[in-house]
Order: C-alpha cells, then sequence, then structure tokens
C-alpha cells in the first residue's frame, strides 16, 4: 500500500494583502500525496478553529487553496503577533496531520487533551511574547481617522511622504499625543503584470517630472526619489514599498509590484489611488502553488486589495487571462488596448465607462462620453514609430494612471513625447544604439510574451539581417525555454547566439541551458551554422557586434550583466 505523504513545505506571515484578503495573518503551504486533500483541509479547519478559540482569537478566519499536489492554508490575526500566529498555523497542521494517521476524529484520550493543552500553553506564551498593544493603538486610531498606516519589524508609521511620521515598534507615542490633522496621503498607484512594469512606473515618473513634482518609484532594477536613486537591487516588495512612502520627498508613488512578493508576504501597503495590471503570461510557474495561467491571473489581481471600488482598477483589454477574471468583480474598471474596436472597449464604452485606446494611430482617452485626442502614437519615441506595440500598450497604462491620479493633459503629452528608449531613462528596456550603420536594440525579455513582442518589434523595422541573442535562467523549465526559443526564432535571426548566464544556474549544471537551447533551435528550424555560443552576455556582445554590418539589426536580451553591456555598446557607439 503506497504511503500518503503530509509535508510542510514553507510556513511564512503574510503581512498585507494578499491572495485571501486585505487581512494580514500567517500561511502553509503543504504537499499531499496518495490522500484526499479536502479531508486533510477538514481536519486542519476543525483544528484550526479549536486552537484560534483557546488563544481568544475567535474573530480570526481560516482559508485555504489547493492545487495539483498540494494546498496553501492561512489564517488571519492580529498584526502584532505574526510570528505567533505561523505557530499556530502549524500547529494546526501538525495536529491534523497526527489525527488522520492516528486514524481518529477527534481528541477523546486523556493524553492527547494533555498534548492539546501543552500546545495551547506553548501558543499563549509565543502571542505574549510578542503582543505590542500599543501597536494595535495606534493602527486602529489610524483606521479612525483615515490615515495610512505601514508596519514591520522595526517601525511603525503613519502618512506617506512629507508628513509621515515614524516610530520604533519598542517607542510608540499615545495616540492621543499626535495631531491627525497634519499627517497626509499622496497619490499613490500600484503596478503588476508579467511584463511591462518597469517600463510603466518609468514612464508614469517621467509624467510627475513634467508637472513638476518628485516621483518616487520601486522596481526590480532601483528605489528611486526625483532623479536620485536610494539603493539598486530589487525593490518590487513590501520593503521597497514602505522605504519609498516613508521617504520625505516622495510627492506621487508608482510601485512595482512583483508576483513573488505578493504570494510570500502580501503587499507592503493597504492603501492606493489606483492599480494597473500590464498583461499576464505563463512565467514563473510552479512556484507558491501557481502552478497554471489561471492561478497567476488571480496572483496578479492581489493589487485590486488595496483599492476602494469607486478607484480605477486600470486592465488590459488584450489579454485574455485579464478579461476573463474581471468579470467576476465589482471593481470600477478602466480599460486599454491597441484598438478602439477592441470588443471589451466598445461595450465598455457603451456602458459609458472610461476607457483609453488607439484610434487613427494616435492614443485616446474616454471619459463619460467625452473623447479626447492625448497623443499622436509616432510623438512617443519609446514606440520607435508604432513599431514597439508593447510599448503603445505602455503608454496607453501610463495615460490611465496619470488620469487616474489626477495629473494634467499637458503633463502626460510632455512626459510621453520627452521620455526615450536610452539606457539613462529606461536601462535594460528597449535601448536603441545606433552603431556605424546598423542598430541594435539591448532588452530584458525574459519569456516567451515578452520575446515575442519584441521579435515582432524588430520584425516591424527595416533590416538587411537580423540577430538575436539570448540566454535562460535554470529555474525555468525545459517546456518555457521551449517557448522562448520558439519567441526568439519568430524574429527570422541570421544568426542566433546562445550565452551561459552562470549567475543564474538555478540547480542546473554549467552549459546544461545553452546545450537545450542549442537543440530547440535546431528542432523548430535553424541550422547548426546559424548558431554561436557565448561564454557570458558580455562576450555573447562583442561577437554580435563583430558579426554586424550596416543596415543590421540585433536584439540582444541583457539577463544578466547588463551595465557592462551598457558599456560597451555604448562604447560601440561613440
Amino acid at each position: 500500500m503506497t504511503n500518503s505523504v503530509f509535508e510542510l513545505d514553507d510556513s511564512r506571515r503574510l503581512t498585507g494583502p494578499n491572495l485571501f484578503g486585505a487581512k494580514a495573518g500567517a500561511i502553509i503551504d503543504v504537499k499531499i500525496e496518495n490522500f484526499d486533500t479536502n479531508k486533510i483541509i477538514q481536519a486542519w479547519q476543525e483544528q484550526v478553529k479549536i486552537l484560534l478559540d483557546k488563544v481568544g482569537w475567535q474573530k480570526e478566519n481560516a482559508y485555504f487553496r489547493t492545487f495539483e499536489g498540494g494546498a496553501s492554508l492561512v489564517i488571519t490575526a492580529p498584526i502584532d503577533c505574526l510570528y505567533a500566529a505561523t505557530e499556530v498555523n502549524e500547529a494546526a497542521w501538525q495536529l491534523a496531520v497526527n489525527q488522520i494517521q492516528e486514524h481518529k476524529t477527534k481528541y477523546n484520550s486523556d493524553s492527547q487533551i494533555e498534548n492539546l493543552d501543552d500546545i495551547v500553553s506553548s501558543l499563549l506564551k509565543e502571542i505574549a511574547d510578542e503582543e505590542n498593544p500599543a501597536l494595535l493603538k495606534i493602527y486602529n486610531a489610524a483606521l479612525k481617522h483615515n490615515v495610512v498606516f505601514l508596519s514591520d519589524d522595526d517601525e511603525v508609521s503613519i502618512g506617506y511622504g512629507v508628513t509621515c511620521q515614524k516610530f520604533s515598534v519598542d517607542n510608540i507615542p499615545d495616540v492621543d499625543d499626535i495631531d491627525w490633522q497634519e499627517i497626509k496621503d499622496i497619490p499613490v498607484a500600484l503596478v503588476t503584470g508579467t511584463n511591462g512594469k518597469s517600463t510603466t512606473v518609468r514612464l508614469a515618473s517621467a509624467v510627475v517630472d513634467a508637472a513638476g513634482k518628485r516621483c518616487g518609484i520601486t522596481s526590480t532594477d532601483y528605489i528611486r526619489v526625483g532623479n536620485t536613486i536610494l539603493d539598486r537591487g530589487d525593490y518590487s516588495g513590501p520593503g521597497g514599498a514602505r522605504m519609498l512612502l516613508r521617504h520625505p520627498e516622495t510627492e506621487v508613488a508608482f510601485l512595482e509590484v512583483a508576483r513573488g512578493g505578493m504570494l510570500r508576504r502580501g503587499i507592503g501597503i493597504n492603501k492606493a489611488r489606483a492599480a494597473l495590471i500590464t498583461n499576464v503570461s505563463e512565467d514563473h510557474l510552479g512556484e507558491y502553488g501557481i502552478n497554471n495561467l489561471d492561478a497567476m491571473v488571480e496572483a496578479k489581481f492581489i493589487v485590486r486589495q488595496c483599492i476602494n471600488q469607486d478607484q480605477n482598477l486600470i486592465l488590459n483589454a488584450d489579454d485574455a487571462g485579464c478579461v476573463r477574471f474581471a468579470k467576476t468583480l465589482d471593481n470600477t474598471i478602466l480599460w486599454f488596448a491597441w484598438s478602439k474596436d477592441n470588443l471589451v472597449i466598445q461595450n465598455h464604452l457603451r456602458k459609458n465607462g472610461t476607457a483609453c485606446y488607439v484610434k487613427e494611430d494616435s492614443i485616446y482617452y474616454c471619459s463619460d462620453g467625452i473623447e479626447q485626442l492625448i497623443i499622436a502614437v509616432n510623438d512617443i519615441p519609446i514606440t520607435f514609430d508604432g513599431a514597439a506595440k508593447h510599448n503603445i500598450h505602455n503608454a496607453l497604462a501610463v495615460v490611465a494612471l496619470s488620469f487616474s491620479l489626477g495629473l494634467e493633459l499637458k503633463d502626460i503629452v510632455s512626459g510621453l513625447s520627452h521620455f526615450s528608449s536610452t539606457p539613462e531613462d529606461n536601462p535594460g528596456r528597449g535601448n536603441l544604439f545606433e552603431i556605424h550603420g546598423f542598430r541594435v536594440i539591448l532588452d530584458f525579455a525574459h519569456n516567451e510574451h515578452g520575446l515575442s513582442l519584441m521579435a515582432q518589434t524588430i520584425n516591424n523595422m527595416p533590416a538587411k539581417r537580423k540577430l538575436v541573442m539570448l540566454g535562460q535562467a535554470g529555474d525555468r523549465t525545459d517546456e518555457l525555454i521551449e517557448g522562448l526559443v520558439k519567441s526568439a526564432l519568430k524574429a527570422k535571426p541570421d544568426l542566433l547566439i546562445i550565452c551561459e548566464l552562470e549567475t543564474y544556474l538555478r540547480g542546473r549544471e554549467l552549459g546544461e541551458v545553452p546545450k537545450l537551447i542549442h537543440q530547440l533551435a535546431l528542432k523548430h528550424g535553424l541550422s547548426e551554422s546559424q548558431i554561436i555560443h557565448a561564454e557570458d552576455s558580455v562576450v555573447g556582445t562583442s561577437i554580435a557586434l563583430k558579426w554586424a554590418k550596416p543596415n543590421d539589426l540585433l536584439l540582444l536580451l541583457g539577463l544578466d550583466r547588463r551595465d557592462e553591456m551598457i558599456a560597451l555598446l555604448s562604447a560601440s557607439a561613440s
């Protein structure tokens, strides 16, 4: 008989809005094999109810989500006891497993009761050690005064930007000593999606700059206020959001919100004025129980937890997953699309909804039945005269974001028309270099969807010969890598350079991914003579530059060592 498997895979806090709702709590991901998933979850629910009652958390709730091979099990909890909440959740799981394995349905022996009492006693001590009544008091006061509140292990804060007040979690003032009328909000928008997030927040910041305000952005590359980069690195999680919104110079903020951070900890804030989903495709599957496209779509829509029903949820009407999921929502939706003829746009406009779209090669914005011209597509530099359709999408999204935050038309036009595809404005995203009569585009496209859009872009641009250089991280499945290769070959390259990404092996052997890409390229139509290998991205860039001749077009994917690639291309262009 096959043995059942009940394995605790991960346990963590959810510090903000998450896949299960807006409340903080604790989550465990569990593996379940050779057993009825519903039965073990029912046992967990029974044990959770027992433990929540015994520790005095009767008002908290439990949720679950199943997926192939396991489940995610969640309890809500007071925000000052999230570490203890993980212990409560883990204890409930273990009690459920013990119950199943002992083939009993309830605690009906003295030894079991004693064991439960010991567990509860230990949990109560954990809770007592972590409780912070002053934190809960200021949190509830912030809710009462409709003031934004942020907290982490070290600090709590009220307000955003210049009026933000920060306190150590161990030295929180009495709420009656705070002048709540002086605490202000600032316009904040959340941006998520599979592709286009970084470009969108940077382009949106150009609009704010044109308005004469200091814009703050978080992204996977850095955290920035105005023209000052506070730090480099991946700041698309909750920590980056808190750092930016607590900065005294931030007047408007656009937060790039990545899937990983939302699933791991939740969103770092619980209040924004607008939320945008650029698109959703099959990337990063297999993490946190997100194993298919529908689940990924649901994960991206976590951002809606931070806005109310009257604020704009900005969605891509050309994205089937967004359109499908939106049918289940009651949010105020602002749609954007490549064409006014999009059926979702047409139906939305008939209902007097707000939308942004392209008509007659120009971007239009329609609200309350009034349509206004924004800007011609060819006047937006990052669209490459309309060749880069994905950047038309990004521009549409920025128009929608800008109006949602109350920015003016003249500033929107100025920001869109002055933001360019240079490493200074948009590092690593569609950077165009003119070098001795040929052109090079450096881009971060790292999945099938993103690279397909870049292939479409270079197919829309004149070229005598074309070259594509790519590599891929080792944590992608063979199927996802094949999708990437198929997208690269849509560009019909005369030469494919395959690079090793040694810093992104992620469980693969050295040379394994390049060998796989090579085999897949042959499988899908390239010949051996059209394939070259490079030991890294910088060497590959040098090979590409030596190969190029006037009127050629090169697409180089800069997934690692981007700054070195930019330096090499800039030096060659000078």
